[in-house]
């Protein structure tokens, strides 16, 4: 019984690990050769959009539209290798199938 409550404990701090690095990752990513810029937490709010005001010089809407869709996805895509890398590194290198 001692055994499974340490376990419990465990677990319990691995969340609490986890939750608190989730809440303090930040990751960017860019599209069209940094044009735009996105920047999300580790909970996957967008915190904000950078958008060269060169890529407004064309005046192609749908390109601008596709640009900051691919940012976005992009940092979508890096929180979740980051939280995977995270878990592994909490689990000693066992990843759980299915989290992210």
């Amino acid at each position: 019984m001692r055994n499974l409550q340490q376990m419990m404990n465990q677990v319990r701090q691995m969340q609490e690990q986890m939750q608190k690095q989730m809440e303090e990752l930040r990751v960017e990513a860019a599209s069209g050769g940094g044009m735009v810029q996105a920047r999300m937490n580790g909970q996957k709010q967008l915190l904000e959009i950078r958008i060269d005001p060169e890529a407004f010089k064309d005046a192609d809407v749908e390109m601008l539209q596709d640009l900051i869709v691919a940012a976005v996805n992009e940092c979508a895509r890096k929180v979740d290798e980051e939280l995977q890398s995270k878990v592994g590194a909490l689990t000693g290198g066992l990843g759980i199938p299915g989290v992210f």
